[in-house]
């Protein structure tokens, strides 16, 4: 029990300089809405990459630096577990390679003999970290151990570099026998409290008075205090300190609760920790596993790559924002959250081994499809949002997020979504559940998407905070045409007119489905006079291809873009200019090798680093990939998978990246890195099942009870694949495909339930 006597205050760090370090890659680990980014060394220092502890958006961590003697422990290995833990191995440094060192507990013994574990368990409540120090030199070792804390409380959009008028108040930490609270009130009139609980009172707690930022040599000038403990251990020994740090939050307190030290004071600063149990996470994978299709092949790295991908998909699932909701949230650190079309996308990629995605990402989605006219947040009822936030800065306004609806895209990608998922499940309940929020999307796509009643979906901001381009390539410059000019809104993308036409045949069948004829017609109608209008208005004839966009004045952004292969996803391009599509996309300035840049290398702008200007994009690659297999180009489709898949096996732990750098093959043995990625990201993830789905050929007709093979075809380089519990409907098979000389044959393993299986060669 902490007695108010025992609580001592020093003052909080403001925001220490932001500046790039390079202390190794970045290490993750996430559990609901709770997620931690660290150096390779367990380390949390202030900068560019965004290292930290974080609930929500809402940076926790902002700085924990461990020293053991005084120094940085040397790295052995480090290891993420299950995602939800993480484990890291280090030693001491060598004393005679350390001759400079001010404290040192080797100082008259060279070599490594001190071994430091380093493990952290992230739980829904909270996170725990233990480190264990063990002595395997030949005498007694009296060891210094330092521990470096800050938590500056920032909104993720502020550690992401956006500028603010103001901030709200660091108060001072908090700091009791075993116990550390740091406190920030924000604008919201919130107070934020971090508390971090040690197993064992250290012997000193120092504040911190200096206000560098942190560099290489001394990344821990981010703190606000450092704790000190000393360990003696006798030859062989080991010893284990540990803390548990969790959060909390109350109504903003007057100034005059700064330092106030009362009953309901003490309750506040100094809660009962949470419990961490690492039973909870094993518990929620191994649940995850047994609820999707299980993939191996003969081929170990495309299992290795299969199996991150699964877990990756596990990692991101964020519980709410409203009771029994759930969601795959886009990507980690700066995307943690519910985005329209990333959730849309990540669902449509995972259907075929996961389609209860689809069916959280359809329900989350209609709950907040927006009812009403509010230009802040770029809302126009019927409308799917494009990204919800609940930290700091949305709750004063100072963000539309709230959520925010700048996403062209996000409505039609719903109603795909709904159309396909029926096509897995045949699920009517949910239709039938969903149909009013179709209706109102669909209604969105012709009175408020057409704004200039020409038959296209078009997209400009109204909101002074919300995107100029709202389309799945939305940095400000990546539309342009064959001069490399931007375009200016308002802007009708190529690939959103084939998501509007994919939508509108989709809820026709439907629409059919449901009894009615009229409204089927209707929209058939309507999807075929699109694919003309489409054909007649975005076909660039001199350069064979389509162009990326049209802007107000229907004048053609004809740069040589991805946009154009995601046309063959959808279907609404011609099967004669389909070839020529084709061609082009595998042509080396299009297609590096790895994937495809989303714009061509020789034309005026292109950026082989640039966001939306020349990288590759897996996610979009797999989009491509299943276009070209929708045309017939099966040796083209399997070569850009093979190509995609073979990048993974290069990324560490197997794991594909929001995207990567447009740097051709030969030039580099590895794909080059994005430096911002985030990584894990949804539907990179998503992307290894869609490209499995489309090398075998998978698709589902739930209300005939039918699973259509639609001519198979595995690569050179791999050999068999077995799939088991794939479900359509309520049966489910288990397929193993076998590819020899050049073809591949499907056979049925195993069969519960009702569902004829039908290969088409």
């Amino acid at each position: 029990m902490i007695e108010a006597a025992t609580v001592r205050f020093v003052p909080a760090r403001v925001n220490p300089i932001v500046r790039a370090t390079d202390l190794g890659s970045v290490q993750v680990l996430k559990h609901g809405d709770r997620y931690l980014l660290t150096d390779a060394f367990g380390d949390i220092h202030p900068d560019s990459r965004g290292l930290g502890l974080y609930h929500g958006d809402t940076r926790q961590v902002s700085c924990a630096v461990l020293r053991v003697g005084g120094l940085r422990p040397v790295l052995l290995q480090a290891s993420v577990g299950g995602n939800f833990r993480g484990s890291i191995q280090m030693t001491n440094p060598s004393a005679d390679r350390n001759p400079d060192a001010k404290v040192h507990p080797l100082d008259d013994v060279s070599g490594r003999t001190v071994g430091i574990a380093r493990q952290r368990l992230i739980g829904a409540e909270g996170m725990q970290e233990r480190v264990r120090i063990g002595n395997h030199a030949e005498r007694e070792l009296t060891i210094p151990v330092e521990l470096a804390l800050a938590a500056d409380l920032a909104d993720i959009f502020e550690v992401r570099g956006y500028p603010r008028t103001g901030r709200g108040r660091l108060l001072p930490v908090a700091i009791g026998e075993r116990a550390v609270t740091f406190r920030y009130d924000g604008l919201d009139d919130v107070q934020r409290l971090v508390h971090l609980t040690f197993s064992e009172a250290p012997a000193e707690v120092e504040g911190v008075a200096a206000e560098t930022g942190p560099t290489a040599e001394h990344p821990d000038e981010g703190a606000a205090v450092r704790l000190h403990w000393t360990v003696t251990l006798a030859p062989g020994q080991e010893r284990d300190l540990s803390w548990t740090t969790w959060s909390s939050t109350r109504v903003a307190p007057d100034a005059a609760h700064d330092t106030a030290i009362g009953p309901d004071d003490l309750a506040a600063l100094f809660p009962r920790p949470p419990r961490v149990d690492a039973d909870e996470g094993v518990a929620a994978y191994r649940a995850w596993e047994r609820g999707t299709t299980t993939v191996v092949s003969d081929h170990e790295l495309f299992n290795l790559v299969i199996k991150r991908s699964v877990a990756d998909l596990r990692l991101l699932v964020n519980e709410g924002p409203g009771p029994e909701q759930r969601y795959i949230a886009a990507g980690v650190p700066w995307f943690t959250t519910l985005f329209g079309r990333d959730s849309l996308i990540t669902a449509i990629q995972s259907l075929a081994v996961r389609p209860q995605v689809a069916v959280e990402t359809l329900t989350v989605l209609a709950a907040f499809q927006a009812q009403v006219m509010d230009p802040w947040r770029d809302a126009e009822p019927g409308k799917i949002l494009h990204e919800l936030r609940t930290g700091e800065m949305a709750g004063t306004g100072e963000l539309p997020h709230t959520p925010y609806y700048g996403s062209v895209d996000s409505t039609p990608l719903w109603l795909i979504l709904l159309g396909l998922t029926f096509d897995w499940t045949g699920d009517r309940a949910l239709v039938e559940r969903l149909w009013p929020n179709a209706l109102a999307a669909l209604d969105w796509i012709d009175r408020y998407g057409d704004r200039d009643g020409d038959g296209f979906v078009e997209y400009e901001r109204r909101s002074e905070r919300g995107l100029v381009n709202q389309g799945w390539k939305d940095s400000s410059d990546a539309i342009r045409d064959r001069h490399g000019r931007e375009l200016r809104a308002p802007i009708a993308l190529a690939e959103v007119q084939g998501y509007v036409f994919d939508a509108k045949r989709r809820m026709a069948g439907l629409a059919r489905m449901r009894g009615d004829e009229a409204m089927a017609i209707r929209l058939e109608a309507e999807a075929e006079t699109l694919r003309q209008r489409f054909e007649a208005a975005f076909w660039v004839e001199d350069q064979r291809f389509y162009a990326m966009a049209l802007d107000g004045e229907k004048r053609q952004a004809d740069a040589i873009g991805s946009n154009a292969g995601q046309c063959l996803w959808t279907g609404i391009a011609s099967p004669e200019r389909a070839r020529d599509v084709v061609a082009r996309l595998l042509r080396p300035e299009m297609f590096s090798g790895w994937g495809i840049r989303t714009y061509a290398a020789d034309q005026p702008g292109y950026n082989p680093i640039g966001y939306h200007t020349g990288t590759v994009w897996p996610h979009d690659t797999s989009l491509i990939a299943a276009g070209f297999k929708r045309y017939g180009y099966d040796d083209g489709s399997n070569q850009l998978a093979s190509q995609m898949l073979d990048a993974a096996q290069r990324f560490p732990d197997y794991r594909l990246p929001e995207l990567f750098c447009g740097f051709d093959y030969g030039d580099a043995t590895t794909p080059v890195p994005y430096p911002v990625a985030c990584s894990p990201q949804a539907w990179a993830a998503g992307s290894s099942f869609l490209f499995l789905e489309t090398m075998l050929g998978l698709r589902a007709h739930a209300d005939r009870g039918e699973l259509e093979l639609l001519h198979p075809h595995l690569p050179d380089w791999l050999g068999k694949v077995t799939l088991t519990d794939l479900r359509v409907g309520g049966a489910s098979v288990d397929l193993l495909f076998h590819r020899w000389r050049g073809t591949t044959s499907a056979e049925v393993l195993r069969k519960v339930g009702d569902l004829a299986v039908t290969v088409r060669l």
